[in-house]
């Protein structure tokens, strides 16, 4: 049967090519699509609506907003019920969103050079890049995660922990006046932000 011989060879192929594409090629070749389709938009967009409205299915499909936001909130987030939970990640994935927005430029284009992946634990990635933006270069990681299907988890910003930095800011809101008082805090930053 001359199927048979075909079909091993196929079968072989496909063996081959998913021992080249390791997890982590998985994980950097999603980044790397999800920045194009961002510098894509941007390049494109006539003015910072147009921008928002057009880039946020795109970070909705490439950060865990879910896993970020738990991480941010910390501890704290078992004092919320989780009609407050699901609250906390649509408020906190819209701030994300804006603040992301608001440092773009309608038609001003990024470098982006991607560096040597880490990794820190299995399971887990981290891409460092340089971005030249506006004259300035800033030192990005993305940090993504197997079981957040290599969506982002984190980004550090020259050295930063974007859910670090907010883990403090929520942390305390919920000392202070617990999930009520943080999200108060979430809708206000919402309603500010431009």
């Amino acid at each position: 049967m001359k199927l048979r011989p075909l079909l091993l060879t196929i079968a072989l192929l496909a063996m081959i090519d998913g021992a080249r594409c390791s997890p982590a090629d998985e994980a950097e070749k999603k980044l790397k699509s999800w920045v194009d389709d961002v510098v894509a938009v941007a390049d494109h967009a006539s003015d910072t609506k147009t921008l928002r409205k057009n880039i946020a299915p795109i970070l909705d499909r490439s950060i865990n907003f879910e896993f970020m936001t738990r991480r941010a909130v910390g501890p704290g987030w078992r004092q919320l019920t989780p009609n407050q939970q699901k609250e906390v990640i649509k408020l906190f994935s819209t701030l994300i969103t804006r603040t992301y927005t608001a440092k773009f430029t309608p038609g001003e284009h990024p470098a982006i050079l991607f560096k040597t992946p880490t990794f820190p634990a299995p399971g887990r990635v981290e891409v460092p890049t340089s971005i030249v933006y506006k004259g300035s270069r800033y030192e990005v990681v993305y940090r993504q995660e197997e079981s957040a299907a290599w969506r982002i988890t984190d980004v550090v910003i020259e050295g930063v922990s974007m859910v670090a930095n907010y883990r403090t800011q929520f942390d305390s809101e919920l000392k202070q006046g617990g999930a009520a008082s943080l999200i108060s805090s979430l809708n206000h930053s919402v309603n500010t932000q431009p």
